[in-house]
Order: structure tokens, then sequence, then C-alpha cells
């Protein structure tokens, strides 16, 4: 993807920099959350002003959390692409580790999942949950196979599109 092939409304940035969100989420909370609270589907707790993986306390009272509810709305917050003759040789070792970051980082981090991964016949399209988890994932394949990484955020939609290729 060059940056002639950027889509409307996205804008490049730098690999090298930390991504702000610019807008409000509209997945985020506008206000705390009354604690303790735990989300039904997934079984995360919201206690200490964030999400986190625990046992569910006595009283806890059931809050979707932002990471269930875009898995239900169909809204990915991340697109990550991988393509290319490299990509189709070593499918599966490459999608092992894209799933095994993927898995490392919802240990830490319940809010930061993978929502589906779509196989195309030279390409994968993996959607999260969080725009931050998109970008791990796309370093972390820059990272072990090299390539080209290009990252595209869309601020007014809270959305970040990754390519790769090799």
């Amino acid at each position: 993807m060059s940056h002639s092939t950027i889509p409307p409304g996205f804008r490049p940035i730098r690999h090298d920099r930390l991504l702000q969100e610019e807008v409000h989420d509209a997945y985020k909370a506008s206000a705390k959350l009354r604690e303790p609270a735990y989300c039904p589907q997934c079984s995360a707790v919201y206690r200490e002003g964030s999400w986190r993986w625990a046992d569910i306390p006595k009283g806890a009272r059931e809050e979707p959390c932002p990471a269930c509810h875009r898995v239900n709305d169909h809204y990915p917050a991340g697109f990550v692409t991988l393509q290319g003759a490299f990509f189709t040789a070593h499918r599966s070792e490459i999608m092992s580790l894209v799933h095994h970051e993927a898995q490392r980082e919802r240990l830490e981090h319940p809010l930061k999942r993978v929502m589906g991964v779509e196989d195309r016949d030279e390409s994968a399209l993996i959607t999260t949950t969080d725009i931050h988890l998109a970008r791990a994932l796309g370093e972390a394949v820059h990272h072990a196979y090299r390539g080209e990484l290009e990252f595209h955020y869309h601020p007014a939609e809270n959305l970040l599109r990754v390519h790769w290729s090799r």
C-alpha cells in the first residue's frame, strides 16, 4: 500500500511514535463505572478504574465491557492486513505468531482482543477491538519477518488500519 492508496479520511502515521487517540471513543465509558462490575459475556472485572481478569466479587453488577460491546456490534477498532508472496508461502507460521501475540496481549489486557480473521487467497484480514492491539500485531510481524509496514489512522473514527506485506 503506497501513500497514493491511503483510504479517504485516513492519514499515515510514523510507527516510531505513540498513537494518541484524538477523539472520544464511543465504546469507552463517558463516566467512571460504579464498582465492582463484571462483564457477563467474558467475565472481565471492572475494579480500581480498569478492566482486568480477576474473580468476580460478590455484589458485582453486570456491565458489558467495551471489547464485548464492539464484538456484539461488529465494529472493530483495528484492521490488520497481511499480504504478499512471502506471507502466502509462510502463512501458517506468521498466523501462529499473530495468534501468540494476540493471546499474550489479551492475558494482560482484557479489552485487547482479536475479533476475527478473514483468510483470503493471498492475504489475511485481522480485526481487533483495540487500535493498540492492531499496531502490536503489525509490529510483531514486522519485527520477525521485516517487509513493509504502514499505519493509517482515521482520527474522526478512532480507527487504525495496519498493512504489512512482503
